[in-house]
């Protein structure tokens, strides 16, 4: 991987990294790799120091992946994990020990669970109560709820499914330029809504700035279809003619086609990306008909103190 010099951390344009992957990827090295397996053939996933031993293995990674996290682009893929033909829980173990060492593991649901599958469970798109990286549908580019967030692939999907990634640094700068009067209405609160929030006797939406600018560090928080349905609740105020410009222009410069980076992910590659930094969203996929050959990701989000963007915690709205 070659480092990125000269760039902010989540400043980056993407049809400039398009044609260039080594900018961006991390190859784990086969003696990495084979003592990884080695550690995983000797069944020590489950005993006592397997993490330990693990993030010894991953020092090379987790360096530079914090590195890029906090210094360079604000992203990195990890290519390599042993995990094709290995049981489910030697990879959750092999991946939560991974991941512990940038950060701490965080509440990705309302339920506790800190480490989840993505992948197709059935459940209905237009269900405003459902989570969509448990369906097959696009997810448009939005942020999660932690510093930073990592996805493992285990497999991917027949058709589809790429992931895409924008700097949302650019995009408030870009939204800056063309429209400041706009821009400025970002700063403000937005309502979002909490999917499962109203069953569980909490509130059905929660206030929070689209963008927050904190020193050097401007940091977003951004889930389009949040904020659409919270317009749908007779307990949110409705958005003004210009609170619905901004967010219209605001969507129309993410979706400016120079400004992605699209990535496919194979089998043990690890994407960590630094949340307030950028949108990523997901392309719609098609799955293969045995259920043990379809699209299957495991998902992290850590708390990176190196980093402490503070994003919205699942934690805090249940607390509030």
């Amino acid at each position: 991987m070659r480092t990125s010099v000269g760039l902010r951390a989540g400043h980056f344009v993407g049809s400039q990294l398009s044609g260039d992957p080594g900018r961006f990827t991390f190859q784990i090295e086969a003696a990495t790799r084979d003592g990884l397996a080695r550690l995983l053939d000797a069944g020590a996933a489950s005993e006592p120091g397997f993490s330990d031993k693990a993030r010894e293995l991953l020092g090379g990674a987790t360096r530079a992946s914090m590195h890029a996290l906090a210094h360079g682009l604000g992203f990195i893929l990890v290519r390599g994990l042993p995990v094709v033909d290995r049981p489910l829980t030697d990879v959750m173990a092999l991946y939560r020990a991974m991941g512990e060492a940038l950060g701490t593991p965080m509440q990705q649901n309302l339920d506790g669970d800190t480490l989840t599958h993505v992948r197709n469970e059935g459940d209905d798109p237009s269900n405003p109560e459902v989570r969509l990286y448990r369906t097959c549908a696009a997810q448009d580019f939005h942020t999660d709820g932690a510093d930073v967030i990592g996805l493992l692939c285990l497999r991917g999907a027949r058709v589809g499914g790429a992931s895409r990634l924008v700097s949302s640094v650019r995009v408030f700068e870009r939204m800056k330029e063309l429209r400041p009067d706009l821009a400025e209405l970002l700063l403000e609160p937005w309502f979002f809504h909490l999917p499962g929030g109203k069953a569980r006797g909490l509130p059905e939406a929660f206030p929070r700035p689209i963008v927050t600018v904190n020193g050097a560090k401007t940091e977003t928080f951004f889930i389009p279809w949040y904020l659409e349905r919270a317009q749908q609740l007779e307990s949110v105020p409705r958005w003004s003619p210009k609170h619905a410009e901004a967010f219209t222009l605001y969507q129309q410069i993410v979706h400016e086609p120079e400004l992605a980076l699209a990535m496919d992910f194979e089998p043990g590659d690890v994407q960590w990306l630094r949340n307030a930094y950028l949108l990523h969203a997901r392309d719609a996929y098609q799955d293969e008909a045995e259920p043990s050959k379809r699209r299957h990701l495991l998902r992290l989000w850590l708390s990176a103190g190196e980093i402490d963007d503070r994003t919205p915690r699942f934690e805090e709205l249940q607390e509030g």
